[in-house]
């Protein structure tokens, strides 16, 4: 999907690594809630709250999923599910346009 219709968008952005990564909320009628952002090269390590799912639309990263040790490339097109509860870290290589969906 490359768009999004009947939405809420909140126009404060979400900041953080001093400014390395950003995103803006979008929430949905039905009560679910996404992140349109972008990252800069750099390492980051996030949380989880809820469940997510990590849509790559542009750029490269490589991910370490909670409880693992290895590393895995993901490029535009791709994505990965994050559990609940959890953190991850990233390795982005170069400018990554993302969509994060927050799952139920």
């Amino acid at each position: 999907m490359s768009e999004f219709q009947n939405v809420t968008i909140i126009k404060k952005a979400n900041v953080y690594f001093e400014g390395k990564v950003t995103s803006r909320t979008i929430l949905f009628a039905d009560g679910s809630k996404k992140t349109l952002g972008i990252m800069l090269p750099g390492e980051y390590r996030f949380n989880t709250d809820a469940k997510e799912l990590m849509e790559i639309i542009s750029g490269t990263l490589q991910v370490q999923l909670p409880g693992s040790a290895e590393w895995l490339n993901f490029q535009g097109g791709t994505s990965f599910e994050v559990p609940a509860g959890s953190a991850f870290s990233l390795k982005v290589s170069m400018l990554t346009d993302y969509c994060c969906s927050f799952l139920k």
